[in-house]
């Protein structure tokens, strides 16, 4: 689907939100890939940072860390680690752009349309109940609490959002289209955006 008039789609989500499931099977209905956790590999290849500090890093900041980042990068010449990941990813996401495909995360949106790239960005989100039961089913927080594990990630996602965006994250100005996959179900939001995007394609035929 090389005529998409949207060439990227952007997936920004709370966490445990389904935002994976709904990318997988958005990819798969519209035959292009999409990158989430493979996503590491290039940025590692461009950071010089290992794989297991951009899946630490890449995506997640405490409050704690977002002052000091602040602070040290004020005070002086200084590039923290989490600053190397986010230009990283940046230049991987203007690089995957060049052609269609789904980034889930990474502030992509943000990031194409800084560099004035078109995109179609989604926002998925979901009741805290619904995204709590899901954590406990995610074999990341094996053996947490789910409820205090969704906290503490929702905090770690949206301080690095805010860290490297300037916006809040889930604000319905900054997107497409905000979808509720606790109450619409992931398959059928992918469905939504599927057909969106088709039709794109069928106005420009």
């Amino acid at each position: 689907m090389e005529n998409l008039k949207y060439p990227v789609i952007t997936i920004s989500r709370e966490y445990a939100a389904y935002g994976r499931t709904v990318a997988k099977r958005l990819a798969d209905t519209l035959d292009i890939p999409f990158y989430d956790k493979d996503f590491v590999k290039e940025t590692a290849k461009r950071s010089g940072y290992s794989e297991d500090d951009i899946r630490r890093e890449g995506e997640a900041m405490s409050r704690a860390t977002r002052f000091m980042n602040s602070l040290m990068n004020n005070a002086m010449v200084y590039t923290s680690s989490y600053d190397g990941i986010f230009h990283a990813q940046k230049e991987v996401i203007i690089n995957l752009s060049k052609k269609p495909c789904i980034i889930v995360g990474r502030c992509a949106g943000y990031v194409l349309k800084q560099a004035g790239i078109p995109c179609f960005n989604v926002f998925l989100y979901a009741d805290k109940e619904v995204r709590t039961k899901r954590t406990g089913e995610l074999e990341e927080n094996f053996g947490l609490n789910p409820k205090k594990a969704r906290e503490r990630h929702d905090i770690l996602r949206e301080t690095y959002y805010k860290q490297y965006t300037h916006q809040e994250m889930g604000d319905y100005h900054n997107y497409d289209i905000c979808l509720n996959t606790g109450v619409i179900g992931p398959e059928r939001c992918a469905d939504i955006i599927a057909d969106i995007v088709k039709k794109h394609i069928d106005e420009l035929d």
